[in-house]
C-alpha cells in the first residue's frame, strides 16, 4: 500500500518538533521524506531523553519512516547535491531562522529558479516579516504573545506550562501541513509551487477562535476563570476524596441532569447554563463537595454508566490500556530493523483504503548518504571523495 500522499517528494531541513513532526504527518501519509541533517550540528532531539536502547524515544517516533542524508550545507558541493535531488524532490520544508537558507543558497528565490513546481514550505517562530522575524523563542514565548497564556490558567497562580507544545503542533505542524496540501492542490492547477511562511505565534493566535471573535467584535477582554470554558463555570476538574481527578463538561441541560442527579444535586441542575457568576460559583462549590466525598474509582464506575460528559483524568499508561483507545488502535509497533520493534503512537488519521504500514524507526544520522547519492548516480569514488572532504558523514 502506498498512502494518499504517495506522489510527494519532501526536502526536510528541520529538526526538533514542528518541522519533523509535520514531515511525520506526511510520511505516515506516504510521502517519501528525505531528512538532509548537520553531520556537525546535532538534531538535539536525538539526545532528549527518555532512551530505548540508547535511541531517544521522541527522535525515534517523530522521524519513523524518514531517510537521513548527512551533509554539510556550508561547503559548496553541499549545494550541488540540494541541486541534484530538486530534479526529483519538489518539496522543501524548513525550520531555520529567516535569511539563514538564502546564506546557504538555498533560499525559496535561488530553489524555484531550479525547479518552479517547488512548494518551499517555512516554519518559524515569528514570520519571515515583523520586527520580531530574527528573535529567538519557544513555545511558551509563542503562546504568551499571542495573547492565549492571559486567559489560561488559575486567577489566583497565574498561567500553566503546558504538558504539550500547542505553539508547535497546533501553530506550526498542523497549518504547515494544511498549508503544504493546499499549495499542492494549487500547483495541481498551475504548475507552479510557491513559498508557504508559517509563524507559529500567528497560527497560535488563530487558535484564540472565540475568545479572539469576542475580543475583536464586542471588546470583551477574557481573563484566567472568567469565562464559560476556562474555569470560569462549573465545566472544570474536580478532585476525588483519594486525590484523583475528573473532567466535568456537562454543559448541555440533558447531561446536567444527569450529573446532577448522579451526584443527589437535582435541585441545582438548572444552573449549569446560568450566566451569573454567583450561581456558577454555587454550583461549582456543590460539585467539588460531593465529588470530594467519593473514591476515583467509584466515580468513575458510577459516570460510566452515564452520558453525562463527566471522565476521568487518566495517566497516559491509563489512557493507552483505555478500551476507547485501544479500539482505535491508537498504538503501532514500528520496526527498528533489527528484528524487533517499538511501540509508538499510530498515525491519528484513519482512511477507508487504509495506510501503509510504518516502515522503521527514525533513522542514524546520515544512514542513508551512500543510498542517496547512489540514487543520484554518484558513483563509490566520488562519494568516497565527498566523505573525505567532509562534505558527508
Amino acid at each position: 500500500m502506498l498512502g494518499p500522499l504517495a506522489s510527494l517528494k519532501v526536502l526536510d531541513f528541520s529538526t526538533l518538533l514542528p518541522g519533523p513532526f509535520a514531515s511525520l504527518l506526511l510520511a505516515d501519509m506516504g510521502a517519501e521524506v528525505l531528512r538532509i541533517e548537520s553531520p556537525t550540528r546535532m538534531d538535539l532531539l536525538r539526545v532528549l531523553p527518555p532512551h530505548d536502547q540508547g535511541v531517544s524515544a521522541s527522535h525515534a517516533y517523530l522521524n519513523r519512516n524518514k531517510r537521513s542524508l548527512a551533509l554539510d550545507l556550508k561547503q559548496p558541493e553541499a549545494l550541488e547535491v540540494i541541486k541534484q535531488l530538486l530534479q526529483d524532490y519538489d518539496i522543501v520544508l524548513e525550520q531555520f531562522r529567516p535569511g539563514v537558507m538564502e546564506r546557504l543558497g538555498l533560499g525559496y528565490e535561488a530553489l524555484k529558479a531550479i525547479n518552479p513546481k517547488l512548494i518551499y514550505v517555512s516554519i518559524t517562530g515569528y514570520g519571515q516579516t515583523g520586527p520580531y522575524k530574527d528573535r529567538a523563542g519557544h513555545d511558551i514565548n509563542y503562546l504568551a504573545l499571542a495573547g492565549l497564556a492571559s486567559y489560561t490558567g488559575r486567577a489566583e497562580s497565574g498561567p500553566l506550562p503546558l504538558g504539550m507544545q500547542v505553539a508547535d503542533v497546533a501553530g506550526g505542524s498542523l497549518h504547515g501541513v494544511i498549508g503544504l496540501l493546499a499549495a499542492v492542490i494549487a500547483r495541481q492547477q498551475t504548475g507552479l509551487g510557491q513559498h508557504l511562511d508559517v509563524s507559529m505565534t500567528d497560527c497560535a493566535f488563530s487558535l484564540n477562535a472565540m475568545a479572539g471573535a469576542g475580543y475583536l467584535a464586542c471588546g470583551e477582554e477574557p481573563g484566567r476563570e472568567d469565562q464559560m470554558l476556562n474555569g470560569g463555570s462549573f465545566y472544570d476538574y474536580y478532585r476525588s476524596r483519594d486525590g484523583r481527578w475528573l473532567s466535568v463538561g456537562s454543559l448541555e441541560p440533558a447531561f446536567m441532569k444527569q450529573l446532577c442527579t448522579a451526584l443527589g444535586l437535582e435541585e441545582l441542575a438548572a444552573l449549569g447554563l446560568s450566566p451569573q457568576p454567583a450561581q456558577q460559583k454555587k454550583l461549582k462549590d456543590a460539585l467539588k463537595t460531593e465529588f470530594e466525598k467519593h473514591d476515583f474509582a467509584e466515580l468513575c464506575a458510577l459516570f460510566a454508566e452515564l452520558d453525562a460528559c463527566v471522565e476521568p483524568v487518566l495517566s497516559l499508561g491509563e489512557a493507552i490500556r483505555h478500551p476507547q483507545l485501544k479500539a482505535r488502535e491508537v498504538v503501532t509497533d514500528v520496526p527498528r530493523g533489527d528484528g524487533t520493534s517499538q511501540a509508538q503512537m499510530a498515525c491519528p488519521l484513519k482512511f477507508s483504503d487504509g495506510l501503509p504500514e510504518p516502515r522503521h524507526i527514525g533513522a542514524e544520522l546520515g544512514q542513508h548518504t551512500d543510498q542517496v547519492l547512489r540514487e543520484l548516480g554518484f558513483d563509490a569514488e566520488r562519494i568516497a571523495g565527498l566523505r573525505r572532504a567532509k562534505v558527508i558523514l
